[in-house]
């Protein structure tokens, strides 16, 4: 007898859940650093214009493609177009979600290790060299892969418990407490003295500092953190009642990206500029930057623990749809054990992210076109297949996937109007991939 498939409880528990998924290291890491670096508000501006009108249409088509079959991505392109081409791209989000976490479970690695000593108070000393903490901690293999390992047993633990009992619970807790810690470490950011400098920075569209460069990474920014392209969000809709509307799903996540990433400006802006630190970071702005000035402030062992507590979560969250993805393929509709696939995918994942995990110990030598072994990994994930599956996914539901359906779709369970769906429909066929290859070919 067949196993009736999980289903989300809930339309909250969905919209968490997506949410989740888009809101990770992307939203609360990195952009708070580019936008440093390329005007602050400017940025800001530009990247909430791209959000809504490249990002949003990008994730409604996913969530069409994956409802309308109600089939994990491999199944629901061979659904939609059976015995063609278009099958690619489907597996292109397994493979590509597998590449990415065997880099993106290093960081949740490195923000597992990390939490570990705030919790215990081993970061923050009156002496401590947090650059050099870092580098020593990420040049350790053997406290590296313990990191890597507990962050993926994490997700094993989570993921073993399904759709509903699994990511929709961890999501209804974790998601809130998220918000909540950012609410607090916010308060906390602007009654710091001269945080108004920092929140002028962040809020002023001060485009004497924009560049072209910038318009590209804000363009990728929005494009990217909404967890599009791989094919995770035809997952996670496929698990979706067809009572609700998902154009109104979408912009609710949308948003929620949007007020994450404004809040993690405003959580770190004033905190930088109070330290008379410069916006323009970069990477080290988490691991470097952020204990050294807590260590300045009252109460700052506390405080960090939260940021990093917040990072663990939001990294989480993230993490489980790239794991479901691949974990719903080989299920096959409940034909098979989860919780063997669970384990399996997790242990496969462990030893993937070995080699990236040691790029900057043992095999900090080794090099790929010039870059880590970790480095290379990202750049093939994010700048080729990533922009390549987004190009798919876009050509696909505007010209082959039957536009009856879309339509029925789109307009399922709300009362938009007709011009919605057209503008949608534009967007998707006429600028969107259009934008994609510009983005494409000027990452390259």
């Amino acid at each position: 007898m067949e196993k009736i498939r999980d289903q989300w409880s809930s339309k909250l528990g969905f919209i968490m859940a997506s949410a989740g998924a888009a809101i990770g290291i992307g939203a609360i890491w990195k952009f708070p650093y580019v936008a440093g670096q390329f005007g602050g508000g400017a940025f800001l501006l530009l990247f909430v214009i791209f959000t809504l009108f490249i990002g949003l249409p990008m994730l409604i088509s996913e969530f069409i493609i994956g409802r309308s079959t109600s089939k994990e991505a491999v199944a629901a392109y061979d659904s939609l177009a059976p015995k063609s081409p278009w099958r690619i791209t489907g597996r292109l989000g397994v493979v590509g979600c597998f590449l990415l976490l065997s880099f993106y479970s290093v960081v949740g690695g490195w923000i597992t290790i990390y939490t570990l000593l705030g919790l215990t108070g081993n970061i923050i000393s009156d002496d401590a060299n947090y650059g050099q903490i870092f580098e020593q901690i990420i040049g350790q293999p053997f406290t590296v892969l313990i990191g890597v390992f507990v962050f993926i047993l994490m997700n094993v633990i989570v993921l073993n418990f399904g759709i509903k009992k699994g990511i929709e619970r961890a999501n209804n807790i974790l998601m809130p407490l998220l918000f909540i810690f950012f609410i607090i470490l916010v308060i906390r950011a602007v009654t710091l003295e001269g945080a108004s400098e920092g929140l002028s920075f962040f809020f002023s569209f001060n485009f004497e500092d924009f560049s072209a460069e910038g318009v590209l990474y804000a363009l990728g920014q929005s494009f990217f953190s909404l967890a599009v392209g791989f094919s995770c969000m035809v997952t996670y809709s496929s698990y979706l009642s067809k009572k609700e509307s998902l154009p109104t799903s979408a912009a609710t996540v949308s948003a929620m990206n949007i007020v994450v990433s404004i809040l993690a400006g405003m959580a770190i802006f004033p905190v930088v500029y109070a330290f008379s630190l410069e916006p323009t970071e970069g990477p080290g702005l988490l691991f470097i930057v952020l204990p050294n000035v807590f260590s300045q402030m009252a109460f700052g062992s506390i405080f960090l623990t939260l940021f990093l507590l917040l990072f663990l979560f939001a990294t989480l969250t993230s993490s489980f749809s790239q794991f479901e993805i691949i974990i719903s393929a080989l299920e096959k509709e409940g034909k098979r054990s989860r919780t063997k696939i669970v384990w399996i995918i997790g242990l496969l994942t462990f030893i993937a992210c070995i080699p990236s995990s040691l790029s900057y110990g043992v095999l900090a030598d080794v090099s790929i076109f010039g870059k880590s072994i970790f480095d290379a990994t990202d750049y093939l994930v994010s700048n080729i297949l990533l922009p390549i599956g987004c190009l798919l996914i876009a050509v696909f539901i505007s010209f082959r996937m039957d536009q009856a359906i879309v339509k029925k779709e789109f307009q399922m369970g709300n009362q938009l109007s007709l011009k919605w769906f057209e503008l949608w429909k534009f967007l998707m066929r006429y600028i969107i991939p259009i934008i994609i290859i510009i983005v494409f070919i000027c990452s390259l």
